[in-house]
């Protein structure tokens, strides 16, 4: 079948791309900006990327898939609408291919993306061909996501909406075995109204999961408690409870009384304790033995930019981290903290998602990095409460690297947090750095 992807170029349509690919069809794609490391990934299967989208440019396919950032108005939409020709969602495609497939859903407000890869690199060190799909670049894979010829798929469980004829979370349409639920928090103010909006989202995932299945999920977490309490029909993994639990001092897990120690694992963070008991417990209601599973995870490298290393210069280390969250700037300020006693960090913070350059987190997002020496933060669209902290809010990406600059050697570790370009940010001051 000839299939043509609007929108391709974006991490989870892309990994579309690969899995279709995979299972024989014709493939290309349209996107308005090719850019690695996707664009490299999709030109190195010989996929055929179409730059616009002009009708003209739009080719003749048996299917369509829409990706959810395309919208009416589009002139392919549009087109594709006009002349009554077959479309989908990725999430519904996927869905489709899955039918078969033993599908592990990883899901939560933070952590999916690097708990996903910890899953893969378990599964994939005891020499299984598992198919996933995930966001974001890890070492663990040569791509994003593969098809498989082992019945596991792993998929990153997003609760954004499918497509703007859609408004249904992803997830809805994967129906898994396992169901990993990290966290629930608010996020995306663009698609949701409030908490209770995504609450009911994860609910209807979780009537999809079948009797047999299992959810493991944070027993301690009241968004998730007040969820399951709607319903729940399949098997209950708690963590954080009589039987299973995470003591994040001693970095012991905790099953049935048997400790099992996470401390020699790479990945620094409580945060990252957390994605470990989680993928090591799914890993284990999937067959894998938990010795097994936690030795695998001694080589896993970790995702980029999840605090990734940039490297050092003229004595200054510089990490960067997709954190676009005050939960998620908390754990990674924490992480950076704790293992960095008596270092000087500048935190630069970037409003870059919806959520939080719409001014909804008010003056609760000054406490997420407080641990740090200082932290500023990009502000474009001016909508943090300023009164207080004036002397810490940029309204340019210009303006803060001028200030950074003129202090960057009164510390020891720049930390930056963004989940837009962050090379815009670290490219500039490693120049600086190697400059001067």
């Amino acid at each position: 079948m000839r299939i043509h992807i609007l929108g391709i170029c974006g991490t989870f349509m892309g990994g579309i791309a690969h899995i279709l690919k995979d299972s024989g069809h014709e493939i290309s794609g349209s996107d308005l900006q090719f850019y690695p490391p996707m664009s490299d990934q999709l030109n190195e299967s010989g996929i055929e990327l179409i730059s616009g989208y002009e009708i003209e440019s739009l080719p003749n396919a048996d299917l369509y898939i829409i990706g959810n950032a395309l919208s009416r108005g589009n002139q392919s939409v549009e087109h594709i609408l006009e002349n009554k020709l077959p479309f989908k969602s990725g999430p519904e495609i996927l869905g489709e291919m899955l039918s078969k497939k033993n599908v592990i859903a990883v899901s939560g407000t933070h952590g999916k993306t690097t708990t996903s890869y910890m899953l893969c690199h378990i599964f994939l060190s005891q020499g299984r061909d598992i198919g996933y799909l995930v966001g974001g670049i890890s070492s663990s894979t040569d791509k994003s996501a593969h098809l498989g010829k082992d019945p596991i798929f792993v998929v990153e469980a997003d609760e954004y909406d499918s497509a703007f004829f859609d408004k249904r979370s992803k997830f809805i349409h994967y129906k898994p075995s396992t169901l990993v639920i990290n966290n629930i928090e608010f996020d995306h103010a663009d698609i949701f109204r409030d908490l209770e909006d995504i609450k009911k989202q994860f609910h209807h995932l979780i009537k999809t999961i079948p009797s047999s299945g299992n959810i493991i999920f944070y027993n301690d977490n009241k968004n998730i408690i007040d969820v399951l309490s709607r319903g729940v029909w399949s098997n209950e993994v708690p963590i954080n409870n009589s039987d299973i639990s995470l003591d994040s001092i001693s970095k012991n897990l905790i099953i049935s009384g048997q400790k099992y120690y996470l401390g020699d694992l790479p990945l620094i963070g409580e945060h990252n304790l957390q994605n470990y008991s989680s993928a090591i417990l799914c890993a284990y209601k999937n067959g894998v033995p938990i010795d097994d599973a936690i030795e695998s995870l001694k080589g896993f490298k970790g995702v980029k930019r999840r605090l990734e290393s940039k490297g050092e210069y003229n004595n200054i280390k510089i990490f960067d981290d997709f954190a676009h969250h005050p939960t998620a700037i908390k754990y990674t300020s924490d992480a950076i903290h704790k293992n960095f006693k008596n270092k000087k960090v500048l935190a630069i913070v970037e409003l870059g998602s919806n959520t939080m350059s719409g001014g909804y987190h008010g003056n609760d997002i000054f406490e997420a990095s407080k641990a740090l020496t200082k932290t500023i933060w990009i502000d474009h669209k001016e909508s943090m409460p300023s009164k207080d902290h004036k002397d810490e809010i940029f309204n340019s990406l210009d303006e803060s690297l001028k200030f950074i600059k003129s202090c960057i050697y009164e510390y020891d570790i720049i930390l930056i947090m963004t989940n837009k370009d962050s090379s815009k940010i670290y490219n500039p001051l490693i120049a600086y750095l190697e400059k001067n």
